[in-house]
């Protein structure tokens, strides 16, 4: 990856020489700006408003715009006389927990390569304290004629610096909080809850850009002459929430059923083959083998059946049989007995 910026961490006594790179990238598709009748591309020059000549890059400079509209102009050599001790280090000014800084601050991303062999020791020391403290480190840094704040952390085996903005660039969000007083239930809460449980986790690596992609398809159409593709419309809801609660339980029961369907499918549906000669007689010899085995299937089914009976009416003999046996057993039991009674009573 190509660096955008060579200089040096400054960590106390310790230099780290480094080199700036993006950690991000963009993937948006651009435009550009077309004449309508016959599809020349519209540019734009940069004229001069006193003479209404178009200047080049080499002739144009700064200035700033005073409050009447008077321009001061400044040169490069004037900002680089600037005390600006940040113009080629990365100066750490502390180090605080990751969870003390707002995400409202958080701006581009960069990584942090070690510049040479020499580097290779202090950075490996400077990134294995950062894990080891679980803390992240704020710094100041000059970075296209401006300090700016960021915040190191670890990713990986790599130091990555994140800008921050300004503690007075973060806007106060007055009156974006509604303004009506508002009671939610244990009920409603209950069901928001349900409602993230049931949504759950997911893999960011499996999101991806439906938007891109559509727009892609449609330039791909377009370019051999066919008639742009058709996507169904997303279903959502629009419109007016009229019941809170039946909103909600219709969200649970739609993010259970699409997480059932995700369970079910682990991969990418493919667009079905060209049926062949081939498949469709093996579709009918599968076809055939499983009407054969219907049969056979019902006749096991009915010897099962007919065991069970069979099985179920010899019980039951063998406990009527059995009762029988005790009951008059007990009986001429009893009958002994009363009649040594009468003996006795006699005598």
């Amino acid at each position: 990856m190509r660096s955008i910026w060579n200089g040096a961490i400054s960590f106390g006594l310790v230099s780290i020489p480094i080199k700036l790179v993006n950690a991000t990238e963009n993937h948006s598709i651009s435009f550009r700006q077309i004449h309508k009748a016959d599809g020349g591309r519209i540019r734009y020059r940069k004229v001069c408003e006193l003479d209404g000549e178009e200047v080049s890059t080499p002739e144009i400079g700064k200035a700033y715009e005073d409050a009447d509209g008077s321009m001061i102009q400044i040169t490069d050599d004037d900002l680089a006389a600037l005390p600006l001790p940040t113009a080629k280090t990365i100066e750490i000014v502390a180090f605080v927990p990751a969870d003390s800084i707002d995400p409202l601050q958080m701006d581009t991303a960069y990584y942090l390569s070690a510049g040479g062999v020499p580097a290779a020791k202090p950075y490996t020391l400077l990134r294995e304290a950062l894990k080891r403290s679980k803390k992240v480190a704020v710094a100041k840094f000059a970075l296209r004629g401006r300090e700016r704040l960021g915040m190191l952390r670890v990713v990986g085996d790599v130091i990555a610096m994140h800008g921050l903005l300004w503690p007075d660039e973060i806007r106060v969000p007055e009156g974006v909080a509604p303004e009506t007083d508002v009671t939610v239930r244990e009920a409603e809460l209950d069901l928001a809850d349900a409602l993230m449980d049931t949504l759950g986790s997911v893999d960011l690596d499996s999101l991806h850009d439906d938007y891109r992609e559509a727009v892609e398809e449609m330039i791909a159409a377009k370019a051999e002459g066919a008639p742009a593709p058709e996507r169904e419309p997303a279903a959502g809801g629009g419109g007016k929430v009229l019941d809170l609660m039946a909103a909600l339980e219709n969200s649970v029961r739609a993010a259970k059923e699409g997480r059932a369907e995700g369970d079910e499918v682990a991969e990418v549906t493919r667009l079905p083959a060209k049926k062949t000669a081939k498949s469709a007689a093996a579709k009918k010899t599968t076809a055939a083998a499983k009407t054969e085995s219907k049969p056979a299937a019902r006749k096991a089914a009915a010897k099962k059946t007919t065991a069970r009976k069979t099985a179920s009416k010899s019980a039951s003999k063998t406990a009527g049989k059995t009762a029988t046996k005790s009951a008059s057993k007990t009986a001429a039991t009893a009958s002994k007995t009363a009649s040594g009674g009468r003996k006795r009573a006699s005598a």
